[in-house]
């Protein structure tokens, strides 16, 4: 079966049928958003297995995606194929429902497409940033490198283009997922000049004051303070922030480093030209 979404090919991904009602895709009040877990919410004691290596998940302990796409074919294979690896999934149509509903039901991560009717996926991500850091997974039929830039700099975490494949879409989410959870159990300085960083909790303080950092901002800095004033290659930072490297991908590491460097102050980190950057604290 083609797995491929946004060229008129959709994968139809069957929902693994593992004993457990997982919910039905029908409206959650106004705005156009839906979700697809009532009924796992109530069911505590059952419990869903992976297609991908049998694990069990109880409901409770599963991770929410919010799923924003205009296109419902689109958003319910999306949605299907989360269910299928043991997500709770919300679907929103449009930005205004968009920022209502990660404000309701707050996710462990958003899938988002640029296109949007009421605002666009920028202003979504602007928005639903600013009120909690979340991971950010942007999708759009645009492949333009402005674009992505433009995504990255306004909070999210990784970018795919359609058309996309569904097996691709997944694993992105979980790699995201799991470097929101590598990066809380990481030891790093609690204390580093007029920066504090607390792992556990992923808050950054400037001196006194709160700095909200996104999930990859966050992650992104403990890289840069696990060794203080030592240069970190591109490359580098690439392998242990995200997972992955190559050398287009640097221009996503210089994105993500100018916004780091707003909301910081540009004198903590030093670029070190040709190679890449240090978190620079003073003695």
């Amino acid at each position: 079966m083609n797995d491929l979404l946004g060229k008129g090919k959709v994968e139809t991904c069957p929902v693994r049928d593992s004993g457990v009602p997982v919910g039905r895709v029908g409206p959650l009040g106004p705005g156009g958003v839906r979700r697809g877990h009532e009924l796992a919410d109530s069911l505590q004691e059952w419990s869903t297995t992976s297609p991908h290596g049998g694990t069990t998940v109880s409901p409770v302990n599963q991770r929410r995606v919010l799923v924003v796409e205009d296109e419902p074919t689109i958003a319910q294979s999306v949605a299907a194929r989360l269910r299928g690896e043991g997500y709770l999934v919300d679907i929103a149509a449009d930005g205004p429902s968009a920022v209502s509903a990660a404000a309701a039901y707050p996710p462990d991560i958003v899938v988002l497409d640029v296109m949007l009717p009421g605002f666009d996926g920028l202003e979504v991500c602007r928005r639903i940033q600013a009120e909690r850091p979340v991971p950010v997974l942007m999708v759009t039929a645009r492949g333009d490198e402005t674009d992505m830039l433009i995504g990255l700099g306004v909070g999210a975490d990784d970018y795919l283009t359609k058309p996309f494949s569904m097996r691709e879409l997944a694993a992105r989410v979980a790699v995201l997922l799991r470097r929101v959870d590598r990066a809380a159990s990481t030891v790093v300085p609690r204390q580093l000049g007029p920066l504090r960083i607390n792992a556990a909790e992923r808050r950054v303080f400037l001196e006194e004051s709160e700095v909200h950092l996104t999930p990859t901002e966050f992650d992104l800095l403990s890289s840069l303070a696990s060794r203080p004033r030592a240069v970190h290659s591109r490359e580098q930072l690439l392998s242990t922030v995200w997972g992955w490297s190559d050398a287009f991908a640097s221009r996503t590491v210089d994105s993500h480093i100018k916004s780091l460097r707003r909301k910081i102050g540009a004198e903590l980190i030093r670029t070190v030209h040709g190679v890449g950057y240090a978190l620079e604290i003073p003695r």
